[in-house]
């Protein structure tokens, strides 16, 4: 039944009620360890959309890639000009079957852990992004309880997003915020498309 534009205002003011008294009803602030993962296409891009987001708050922000890294991301072009505010490391050499040579990949994946773990402890740092992460450590190529306890020495209020498919139980139990990208339909797939730009990369 449709409901008369008085109905929908008094259904709309319970609603916003509601929603006040839930925004209300929560103080705590925290820094959160977010997991983007699944199958589907975007858990970098939405990574990325909250690297701008903290951008704009003048916050300082860190990027390390895993896996990637042979090839230069536009993102990392545009990026530039936030270079007081941001840094920018891609520490792979490329998809795993391009490389072909597990132990460079393993020593790499090591390397760009390191380096992720400095950022993640200093304080200066509001958001760290460990992008492909996951990809590592379901490759066995980083020990998920050595990435958990890293983040447990994080400061308090300082943001981490961990992306890439197939992340770890423990690593999703222990975060704070997760988010399964689904893949429905996939144009490389379905219909033979190459990689765009500005949509792939």
């Amino acid at each position: 039944m449709e409901l008369t534009a008085e109905q929908h205002r008094a259904k709309m003011q319970r609603r916003q009620e509601v929603q006040q008294q839930r925004i209300a009803d929560r103080q705590i602030t925290k820094g959160l360890v977010i997991v983007n993962t699944g199958d589907g296409k975007g858990k970098t891009t939405a990574a990325l959309g909250m690297v701008l987001r903290s951008l704009g708050h003048g916050y300082k922000v860190a990027i390390v890639q895993f896996i990637k890294g042979a090839w230069e991301p536009a993102e990392k072009k545009i990026f530039g000009a936030w270079s007081e505010q941001l840094v920018f490391h891609a520490l792979g050499e490329g998809f795993t079957w391009d490389t072909q040579d597990r132990d460079r990949d393993i020593a790499k994946t090591q390397e760009a852990w390191a380096l992720g773990l400095s950022y993640i402890q200093n304080p200066a740092y509001k958001l760290i992004l460990l992008d492909e992460v996951n990809i590592a450590l379901k490759l066995g190529y980083l020990d998920v309880e050595t990435v958990i306890a890293g983040l447990r020495t994080k400061p308090d209020d300082s943001h981490v997003i961990l992306t890439g498919r197939g992340a770890p139980a423990s690593l999703i139990e222990f975060a704070d915020l997760v988010t399964r990208m689904e893949l429905v339909k996939h144009p490389f797939r379905e219909q033979g498309v190459k990689a765009q730009a500005g949509i792939e990369f």
